[in-house]
């Protein structure tokens, strides 16, 4: 029907109608023959000659020779067609309009759509048959369209391959819908074919990228760069590169929204290395840790110097960003909250027009920026934060002195706040105050302890939150014994009750600090070498299921294309083998930390 449409509306000889016409019903009895023969969706011939003949018979031509000749005659006349069309445009103006005539193959049936694994072919139906309509304003050109027309058996295909097909789907409509234009886009799907790929395996496994590529579709010009999938820059060139996003900032409402544009397009960069296995979960927490660590950075002095335009400044005064949990150990997630502490120096009151005293002011500096890095905006986000590890809790100062924080962790601390302080890491402050931290914070770190009496606070404290969020899900790498919080707590006692006479041990992610305790003698090498590889096999797989998932994975229900990817990201031979050696060694770790930590089980 669409061939005699194309006919009378002078778009195609009537001789190529009917040639092409006759070679597609042609293929399409091969094509369904085939698959009644292998049983299974195929569009391949048979390579050996006994395969050939079966298909030939099947066609009602036992001649081989016959069957050959005839298939190579529809193909060279389809392939004359086409070039005759390419060489003269796709689309040719008509008296007639904008016809909006799709060009592109037959439409997709349900049953099409769920030989390609999606779920509900009815709902995928309504969004191509939008797609057919050109209702977007990326198609409103004949080359966007004919693009279109073009790339969407390949675009389903690749969807069909992810973990989601049907939402990816729909993230896809939602990022053509947004398109100001489609030629730009569409081209480089048709050059790059790699890259449909790649966003297909965004689209469909990790939601979180594909909204960022939404907001911002340049983000695929900037994948064919040499850079993007090259080794993560470091903070210096980060800085830079931020500050040059900021440029053209006005007002500190500008800068918040290029800071959130600037931050998504980043972790974008970051996430697509990871899908595309070429950083592991260190990498992946290091690179996000050093992004936060930039914009917390960057971020400090224009929201002070906003803040002063009316209050001033506390004379002699300054304020610390103190990062603790995984930001203080660069381990951050796709989803981490932030946990920070702000700890300031000055008496006076400051010099603005509206003067506040010195607790008051950085109270509310803090609280300010606190809220530049929680706003939402058109871009989004940044970041939630986490203040419960400050002095005193959620019943402490937002901000609070260095004096009283250094009064308070002698005086006051309970061991499992010291415990937090082992992976704390000053992100930015003025060098006294930097200076006067570290020292307050290897002072109290640093002290003799009762090491049994540690053990056992640590012990109960650790059963306290087994009872409240224990699991036993394996994916639950949290809480699950054996899983990063056991290895977490076992590292950080060891460097409470070692750090006297081992202060090197204060600071590092988790890896580092185990391999230091091997160094230094205070954890067996076996221990140290299961510790690490349970550590680090959790950590690689949370990163992937945070980036795809952001929820606690059930096994039984893991999507075919996710259990692939996690599989392959942690180097086992498929997903039974993965949860097979996840449990082996959480039980493993589990083993080691009730042997280190006996009060775990007296207090059981």
């Amino acid at each position: 029907a669409l061939l005699d449409v194309l006919e009378r509306l002078g778009r195609l000889p009537g001789e190529a109608r009917a040639g092409l016409a006759e070679a597609y019903i042609f293929l399409r009895t091969v094509e369904h023959r085939l698959q009644m023969l292998n049983d299974e969706q195929t569009h391949s011939l048979p390579e050996d000659a006994d395969g050939l003949a079966r298909i030939a018979a099947f066609m009602g031509m036992p001649e081989g020779d016959r069957f050959e000749a005839t298939l190579r005659r529809h193909l060279d006349f389809v392939a004359r067609q086409f070039r005759s069309l390419m060489a003269t445009g796709l689309v040719q103006p008509s008296d007639e309009g904008d016809t909006r005539i799709p060009l592109g193959t037959e439409v997709p049936t349900a049953e099409t759509l769920r030989d390609f694994h999606f779920a509900e072919p009815e709902q995928a139906l309504e969004i191509l048959a939008r797609w057919r309509a050109y209702r977007y304003r990326a198609f409103q050109t004949r080359r966007a369209q004919a693009l279109l027309d073009h790339l969407t058996p390949q675009i389903l295909k690749a969807l069909g391959a992810t973990a989601d097909p049907d939402g990816a789907l729909r993230r896809v409509d939602n990022f053509l819908a947004l398109l100001p234009a489609g030629i730009q886009v569409l081209s480089l799907f048709n050059a790059n074919p790699w890259l449909l790929e790649t966003l297909a395996e965004i689209m469909g496994t990790a939601p979180t990228l594909a909204e960022t590529l939404a907001r911002n579709p340049l983000l695929l010009d900037a994948m064919l760069s040499r850079d993007f999938m090259q080794e993560f820059p470091q903070k210096p060139a980060l800085a830079a590169d931020l500050a040059r996003a900021l440029e053209p900032a006005a007002d500190l409402e500008e800068v918040l929204n290029l800071s959130r544009r600037w931050a998504n397009d980043r972790k974008f960069q970051v996430g697509v290395q990871l899908l595309c296995g070429l950083i592991d979960g260190e990498d992946t927490g290091a690179a996000l840790s050093d992004i936060a660590d930039t914009l917390l950075t960057a971020m400090l002095p224009r929201v002070s110097t906003d803040f002063a335009q009316k209050h001033g400044t506390v004379p002699d005064g300054g304020m610390a960003v103190v990062a603790m949990g995984k930001l203080g150990g660069c381990e951050l997630t796709f989803t981490s909250d932030l946990d920070l502490v702000f700890i300031y120096t000055g008496s006076e009151p400051s010099d603005g027009p509206k003067s506040l005293t010195a607790g008051h002011y950085f109270a509310r500096l803090a609280q300010r920026y606190i809220n530049a890095l929680t706003a939402l905006t058109e871009e989004g986000q940044l970041y939630e934060i986490d203040m419960r590890l400050r002095p005193s809790g959620q019943q402490g100062p937002i901000a609070v002195s260095l004096q009283g924080f250094t009064e308070y962790q002698r005086d006051q601390a309970a061991s499992w706040e010291h415990l937090a302080w082992t992976r704390a890491r000053i992100i930015t402050a003025p060098d006294p105050l930097a200076g006067k931290i570290a020292k307050a914070l290897k002072e109290f770190i640093t002290r003799p302890r009762d090491g049994a009496q540690l053990a056992a606070e640590i012990a109960q404290m650790r059963e306290r939150v087994d009872k409240e969020f224990g699991s036993d899900n394996a994916w639950n790498f949290k809480y699950v014994r054996g899983g990063m919080m056991d290895i977490e707590f076992l590292a950080q006692f060891l460097i409470l009750r070692e750090a006297q006479r081992h202060p090197a041990l204060i600071g590092g992610n988790t890896v580092a600090t185990l391999q230091q305790l091997q160094a230094a003698d205070i954890l067996a090498p076996q221990d140290a070498e299961t510790l690490i590889a349970a550590i680090t096999l959790q950590r690689d797989a949370q990163q992937i299921v945070r980036l795809c998932l952001n929820v606690t994975l059930d096994a039984t229900r893991a999507p075919a294309a996710l259990r692939r990817l996690l599989a392959k990201q942690t180097g086992q031979a498929d997903f039974s083998a993965l949860c097979a050696h996840l449990a082996a060694i959480q039980a493993d770790a589990a083993a080691i930390y009730r042997r280190i930590l006996p009060a775990n089980d007296a207090s059981a």
